[in-house]
């Protein structure tokens, strides 16, 4: 790299040959493994592989992933549950959500009778 934050003719042969030798794939097939592996946890409901899968981004995965699966770890139950179970609480957070913007847009406005009414009426 030049002084100017260029490259010179060096720096772009050395990348060029690094990307030619498949260096940028291997360095990338871990982390894409991981990502892919979470992916189908989630999209298949494998819970009960959840600690494994922790396990192994602790031992061998970028430091951002090890970073995710530590806080994973934290409150493993919870995460465990939502990758199990079929039940969502979806729609009471899409709920307090509309509670919350509705009383953003009232705040000052009105008194409080006609916000517990638009609150209660609206679906």
């Amino acid at each position: 790299m030049s002084r100017h934050g260029r490259q010179d003719g060096r720096s772009r042969a050395v990348f060029r040959d690094r990307c030619a030798s498949g260096t940028r794939q291997r360095l990338l097939r871990r982390p894409h493994r991981g990502v892919r592996a979470f992916t189908d946890l989630a999209r298949h409901q494998r819970g009960y592989l959840l600690l494994e899968w922790i396990r192994q981004a602790e031992q061998d995965a970028p430091k951002p992933m090890k970073g995710y699966a530590g806080f994973l770890r934290q409150d493993l139950d919870a995460v465990t549950a939502g990758l199990t179970l079929r039940w969502s609480s979806g729609v009471v957070e899409g709920h307090v959500n509309r509670v919350g913007t509705l009383k953003r847009a009232m705040y000052g406005r009105a008194s409080f009778e006609l916000l517990r009414a638009r609150i209660l009426t609206q679906p």
